[in-house]
């Protein structure tokens, strides 16, 4: 049975956005329609984003907001068409919850990663063992083939390290290199192609060591993307009532954990020698 598709994030920010700039015009839903030739619960579906805005009713609106400045029309026009554009990971729709699908179009278009690891590897450094082994025991009733579909996915997200743009840095807890994954050859072999990764002047690795103590992440992982205008910085956490995407004033929060992480974290270079232990350690 095809899974049913939710607005995708992108959709829900534009339709946000065309919500607030109409209400800050005490215009209604109603007068919006009017002025599209649509009803107001068209408009209203635009805004909720079960109906995507197309960019020609995305300009009409602009218009009728007043919006004038040349470069706001173009991002807002940038976006719309985002809408209704596909990428790779739409082809994985069917098999995978939407909120992962939003998570490749954030990887996609953002210009740098921060993130924290408490638990795994971030999807974005694990080893195909590795990551088999994660996805297997996140769900012990997915099939053989459920879980190809699930590591094809994950893999494919990594090239995303191939665009030169980018920029990573992951704050890993010592946790998740001591805790053994898949058997301590797996293991190994997870921690050297971090060793190999932290050669990578785009990608930074920092390690939150055990004598760190109390910190300000106690609540869990979370990763941040840093997007080009039109976006905002959004934050993602994935616990295990479903994935969460926190934008605006709420990343605020996130940005604030991670510059604690970063004060009490190693550096890279002390980092390298850290996983480098770990993996001697590892048997």
């Amino acid at each position: 049975m095809a899974r049913r598709r939710g607005p995708s994030l992108r959709a829900q920010w534009l339709g946000q956005q065309l919500r607030e700039m109409r209400e800050a015009r005490k215009l209604t839903l109603k007068e919006c329609g009017d002025y599209l030739v649509r009803d107001q619960g068209s408009v209203s579906r635009f805004e909720n984003a079960t109906l995507p805005c197309r960019p020609q009713d995305v300009m009409a609106l602009l218009n009728l907001f007043g919006i004038d400045d040349p470069r706001k029309r173009e991002h807002y026009d940038q976006v719309a068409r985002e809408v209704w554009q596909t990428g790779w990971w739409d082809r994985y729709a069917e098999d995978l919850h939407e909120k992962f699908i939003d998570l490749a179009w954030l990887e996609s278009r953002s210009d740098e990663m921060r993130g924290y690891a408490s638990l795994v590897i971030p999807g974005l450094l694990q080893t195909p063992e590795y990551a088999e082994e994660v996805i297997r025991a996140s769900d012990p009733d997915a099939s053989n083939e459920q879980v190809a579909k699930y590591l094809e996915f994950r893999l494919t997200r990594q090239r995303v390290r191939d665009d030169e743009s980018k920029r990573f840095a992951f704050i890993l807890d010592e946790s998740v290199l001591r805790r053994i994954i898949g058997g301590p050859a797996i293991m190994r072999a997870q921690l050297d192609y971090l060793l190999t990764l932290a050669k990578d002047p785009r990608i930074e690795l920092r390690v939150l060591t055990f004598s760190a103590g109390a910190h300000a992440a106690h609540n869990g992982e979370f990763q941040l993307f840093v997007l080009p205008e039109p976006y905002p910085e959004v934050a993602y956490s994935e616990t295990l009532a479903g994935s969460l995407y926190v934008e605006t004033e709420g990343v605020e929060r996130f940005s604030r954990a991670y510059d604690l992480l970063g004060k009490k974290a190693m550096t890279a270079k002390q980092s390298v020698e850290i996983i480098s232990a770990a993996r001697e350690d590892t048997s």
